[in-house]
């Protein structure tokens, strides 16, 4: 499976912002620190992964032996 380096990135971000704002949410309530905390958690991801490059596939290696 391919995953381009931006969509990647958009995942990261969403999981973030959502794994953030669901613990906000514990007491039915997003205060403006926790709002802060949640943006910044998206940007970070985003910048994380953005900066972390793709694995580059290995090139296929042969496994016939001579006999």
């Amino acid at each position: 499976m391919k995953i381009s380096k931006m969509w990647k990135a958009v995942v990261a971000a969403i999981v973030a912002g959502a794994g953030t704002l669901s613990t906000a949410l514990a007491d039915d309530t997003v205060t403006a620190a926790e709002g802060w905390a949640a943006g910044l958690a998206v940007l970070a991801a985003l910048g994380f992964t953005w900066a972390v490059p793709n694995r580059q596939p290995e090139p296929p290696t042969s496994t016939v032996t001579g006999l």
